[in-house]
């Protein structure tokens, strides 16, 4: 288990560059915080160290978003919306979670139940008490 603690948006996007560098084809990460802790940013970090150039939000209303363009394919879920495990099955999650890229699901917690038996968890957590821009970013490996 990794603690790292960033200070400003820049800090927690090059924390994302550094993983996204460092990403395997077939990994998958998953992404927990709150509403505006900054998973996009770190999002958006990780996708740069990939290689992709074009802009990167939450995919917030499609669920996911597929990226070609980098060293790899890069599988971003935002699963907040869903309706269920059913929803997922329909839009063919196994495909993404088991394919040659890097799959990243934020509120993965949702869906606990189909995740892979190993993953790795991200959890990023403020606070104010720190600073408006203090994050503390914990990254864990999970077998189950």
């Amino acid at each position: 288990m990794h603690r790292i603690e960033t200070f400003s948006p820049e800090e927690t996007y090059q924390l994302g560059h550094k993983l996204g560098e460092q990403a395997r084809p077939g990994e998958l990460y998953t992404l927990i915080g709150d509403l505006g802790v900054g998973k996009t940013v770190l999002t958006q970090g990780i996708a740069r160290g990939l290689g992709i150039e074009e802009p990167v939000s939450s995919p917030t209303f499609t669920i996911v978003q597929v990226y070609e363009e980098g060293r790899m394919p890069f599988y971003h879920f935002d699963v907040y919306r869903i309706g269920g495990v059913e929803e997922m099955e329909e839009i063919g999650y196994e495909d993404y979670f088991y394919g040659q890229g890097l799959t990243m699901i934020e509120w993965a917690n949702l869906i606990e139940e189909i995740l892979p038996e190993h993953y790795w968890e991200i959890k990023i957590e403020k606070d104010l008490e720190q600073g408006f821009d203090y994050r503390k970013i914990t990254v864990r490996e999970v077998t189950r």
